[in-house]
C-alpha cells in the first residue's frame, strides 16, 4: 500500500508579490465566474449542459 504524504508551508508574500496574486486570483475568478454564467444560462435557455471544453472555445 502506497503512503501518501502532505507537507504545509507558510507563505510570506512581499507587497509587492501580494499585489500580483491579487490580480492573477481576480482574474481567474473573473473568468470562472464568466463561463459559469455562460453555460448556466445556454441550460435555461436549451436545456442542454455545455461541456468545459465547449465553453472555453467561446
Amino acid at each position: 500500500m502506497e503512503t501518501k504524504r502532505a507537507y504545509k508551508e507558510r507563505f510570506y508574500p512581499t507587497p509587492e508579490q501580494e499585489t500580483l496574486l491579487a490580480q492573477s486570483f481576480g482574474c481567474a475568478r473573473f473568468v470562472y465566474n464568466n463561463t459559469l454564467r455562460f453555460r448556466t444560462d445556454a441550460y435555461y435557455k436549451d436545456g442542454k449542459s455545455i461541456s468545459h471544453s465547449e465553453a472555453e472555445k467561446r
